[in-house]
């Protein structure tokens, strides 16, 4: 992969929806050989899925994310990769990634509510073999997601005061 592809997925993942022109203008290229970088990187999975980031808060979708950090005891048939995979498997699991730390592996899932997340915990995370402990934090406000700020300035209220 060479600089001009880089620049090209840092475009699209600033905004998918990025103008396949736009794109051509600013890595100074024929819009040809733009779509064909694109199609290139889809082919080979560089460039997994486009997607929306959303406020979930302004949409009142009333949702609950939680981070689950998992301490996992392995062994010749199951490493990382195979718990990781069977964790990614479930509907409710959003991230997955392998951490350094005193934990193993961070899991962020979505849920309705703080009931249903215990419940995937209870039922299906703690219940895996692999699995020697938990620890779930659940998320209370997000600030910033995929590089989108979620809250806006204050403005000052005070009046101001003139001699």
């Amino acid at each position: 992969m060479d600089e001009i592809d880089r620049d090209i997925l840092k475009i699209l993942q600033d905004d998918g929806k990025t103008p396949v022109e736009d794109i051509a203008e600013m890595v100074d290229l024929d819009v040809g050989e733009v779509k064909e970088r694109i199609r290139d990187l889809e082919e080979d999975d560089v460039i997994r899925k486009y997607k929306a980031v959303i406020d979930w808060d302004k949409a009142k979708a009333g949702l609950v994310y939680a981070s689950i950090d998992l301490k996992v005891e392995l062994n010749r048939e199951k490493g990382y990769d195979k718990i990781c995979e069977r964790i990614a498997g479930f509907n409710e699991v959003r991230t997955i990634r392998l951490i350094s730390g005193e934990s193993d592996i961070r899991v962020l899932v979505q849920e309705k509510s703080m009931e249903d997340v215990y419940s995937f915990v209870s039922k299906k995370i703690s219940t895996l073999e692999s699995v020697r402990d938990t620890v779930t934090h659940f998320v209370l406000r997000t600030y910033k997601e995929d590089g989108e700020i979620f809250f806006e300035s204050e403005t000052n209220h005070r009046l101001s005061i003139s001699p």
